[in-house]
């Protein structure tokens, strides 16, 4: 991912729910993290997504959610491209959605995308996996982009 950033020339910031930071840890330690990863906020509370990420009122395990997630932390952050992730990680259902629900979006300055993902397993395994799906997500979308150096 540290590659694509800095041969596409854009920097990155991401809005967390159930992953708790995971995806963050993650792009931190990449190299040359400091050249194009502008940060997170992690909004593990309900009231921080609608405060701070200008989710609408109503269920915060949603398409609406994250793509709100997603355009304001690109915003807020100033981030070229913004990744943002919320759902049910468990055991029990949350905003009528089952464990494992979960809702990614990834944006840039041309487009915007929200995906629905069923994940299996205990929360542990379903959180580490929606870091992932995360995470490669940015990669697929970096790998979208034209490269402008290297």
């Amino acid at each position: 991912m540290a590659h694509l950033a800095s041969a596409r020339g854009v920097s990155i910031g991401v809005a967390e729910s159930l992953t708790g930071g995971m995806v963050s840890a993650s792009l931190a330690a990449a190299e040359g993290a400091s050249e194009w990863y502008r940060g997170a906020v992690v909004s593990y509370s309900s009231a921080v997504k609608h405060d701070l990420l200008e989710v609408p009122a109503g269920p915060v395990v949603s398409e609406q959610a994250a793509l709100a997630m997603v355009r304001r932390v690109r915003s807020l952050l100033g981030a070229d491209v913004a990744a943002a992730v919320t759902g049910a990680g468990g055991p029990d259902p949350q905003d009528g959605c089952a464990p494992g629900t979960i809702y990614l979006g990834v944006a840039d300055a041309t487009g915007e995308r929200v995906v629905r993902r069923e994940l299996h397993g205990e929360p542990e395994q379903v959180c580490v996996r929606a870091a992932e799906e995360v995470l490669e997500a940015i990669v697929a979308w970096l790998r979208s982009l034209p490269a402008t150096g290297d």
